[in-house]
């Protein structure tokens, strides 16, 4: 009975201890909360704070809160702190001050189980991995010489895309111009990074299936990445399941392509990164899901976000036929009738780089940078930015914002002649591939291919609506995804330019 009542005072002093330190520990949580100077937060719900806010168009949405609480906001998106940044000069103070603090990235589901463990350049944490494999990008993968190099794969699929255009111009067809661009990109993008078609004549390739199926689990909700205590509603829901099942089929296929490169010579992404691993150039050693990750993100990071705005460009030079008069002309004066427009040619195209400058600023591919997570606490504005904070900046706010630009809703591509302003990441009201280290190393890549394929466009082939629609009443809306996308395919008439 004596030892009986020991163990009780034991079990109830060790019980009450432990929730003294519990209480102690929730105090000191409150009270550092507390005496930190966070930045302004909009009125949440409980458990799901500001979630329901974010709305079926989250840049918008998130716009609408940043004009009534200010440009620097602090949301509560289930457990995870976030902080919104919608304006030019906060983009600036970050770039300035504090750009190593807001390099990192936050881990989430989907990126961890595709990209072998975020291994890849756009996912990794900021760390000495990510440091080398960012160095060989920029200096060997997306040099302004190894674009060039690449120019050869463009000139093919561009012509494949135009003589499908030909064929309809023929016949009187209209065409679905958005699922052209789209094939085209592809195939495009697909060879340069494995030397692999992505798509074929009909539709149903499977790297281009498996890109798609990639394309909706990226734009699904995680419960898990919100409330990490309910991870375990991912399996139950089969979104963890169908990631990996995708992931098992990537694994296998690029696993092929690797395999059939270490027997051949062939000249893409894949070949130059085992040379340069193979000659002792990268610094590093890296393991085949290195290798991978790093493949997988250069097909997805480059085929969707160019699909998207050559879309959109046509879609805006459509709407605004005086635009379209114009560049048309400049194009067509610049080329010439040698037959054939080369990628020298696109650089004497004056005007038509301020459509593409418009096209980015308007329609931005990825409206919500790639998200970014402090490494440390910080001070920003004046306000205590803790460390572990994921940060959301609104890059479509900020180059729609009237302290920045006039008329900002409107599609004005005169509003970059004679002016240089440019989005390479040095103009921070203007910043579509983002800025700092974790700027967009596949910039150069990106700009050449939409360039060379929408002069082509505009080179070969005049274009009218089909019957009972004109550009008054051509749909802008938008669709959310891992890109924002028009909602409705872009179906027009081909006329071939009869002076070509």
């Amino acid at each position: 009975m004596e030892l009986l009542n020991i163990v009780t005072l034991y079990s109830n002093t060790l019980f009450l201890s432990l929730l003294f330190l519990f209480s102690l520990l929730i105090l000191l949580k409150l009270v550092k909360k507390k005496n930190l100077n966070l930045p302004p937060s909009p009125p949440k719900l409980p458990i799901i704070g500001n979630i329901h806010q974010l709305g079926k168009l989250p840049h918008r949405s998130l716009r609408d809160l940043s004009r009534n609480y200010g440009s620097l906001l602090l949301l509560h998106l289930g457990y995870n702190p976030t902080l919104l940044v919608s304006s030019a000069d906060m983009v600036r103070e970050i770039a300035k001050n504090h750009d190593i603090v807001f390099s990192d990235r936050p881990k989430t589901t989907a990126v961890d189980v595709l990209f072998y463990g975020c291994k890849d350049l756009a996912f990794a944490p900021h760390d000495e991995y990510w440091r080398q494999v960012k160095k060989v990008s920029v200096v060997e993968l997306f040099s302004h010489k190894r674009e060039h190099s690449f120019q050869f794969v463009r000139g093919e699929e561009v012509e494949i895309l135009i003589n499908k255009i030909r064929s309809a111009c023929l016949k009187g067809e209209t065409v679905n111009l958005t699922a052209m661009l789209m094939f085209a990109t592809s195939n495009m993008v697909s060879r340069c990074v494995l030397s692999h078609k992505s798509e074929e004549e009909d539709g149903c390739s499977k790297l281009g299936l498996m890109a798609r199926r990639m394309m909706v689990l990226f734009s699904s909700f995680c419960i898990g990445d919100m409330f990490p205590y309910l991870k375990w509603l991912d399996v139950v829901t089969g979104y963890v399941p169908s990631l990996k099942a995708l992931s098992a089929e990537f694994d296998v296929f690029l696993d092929q392509v690797i395999e059939s490169h270490e027997e051949t010579k062939q000249k893409d992404f894949v070949s130059i990164i085992m040379q340069l691993q193979k000659d002792g150039m990268l610094g590093m050693d890296l393991t085949r899901d290195n290798i991978k990750a790093i493949l997988l993100d250069m097909f997805v990071g480059g085929t969707d976000t160019t699909t998207t705005t050559m879309d959109w460009m046509m879609a805006e030079l459509l709407k605004h036929p005086n635009a379209m008069k114009k560049v048309q002309e400049e194009v067509r004066e610049v080329v010439g009738n040698k037959g054939k427009v080369d990628a020298e040619d696109i650089s004497k195209m004056q005007y038509f780089k301020c459509v593409t400058k418009e096209t980015f600023r308007l329609h931005p591919a990825a409206p919500l940078l790639v998200p970014r997570k402090t490494s440390a606490s910080v001070k920003l504005k004046g306000y205590d930015i803790p460390s572990g904070t994921t940060i959301m900046i609104n890059g479509w706010a900020i180059q729609r914002d009237p302290e920045c630009w006039e008329k900002p809703e409107e599609f004005i591509p005169e509003r970059f002649e004679n002016s240089s302003i440019d989005f390479k990441g040095e103009d921070f009201a203007f910043i579509p591939f983002g800025f700092g280290r974790r700027g967009c190393p596949g910039l150069p890549f990106a700009v050449a291919s939409i360039e060379y394929v929408i002069a082509n466009l505009l080179y070969w082939f005049d274009w009218k609506f089909p019957a009972g629609e004109t550009a008054d009443n051509l749909d802008m809306t938008e669709l959310y995804g891992v890109a924002v996308n028009r909602k409705s395919p872009l179906r027009v008439i081909p006329i071939s330019h009869q002076s070509v």
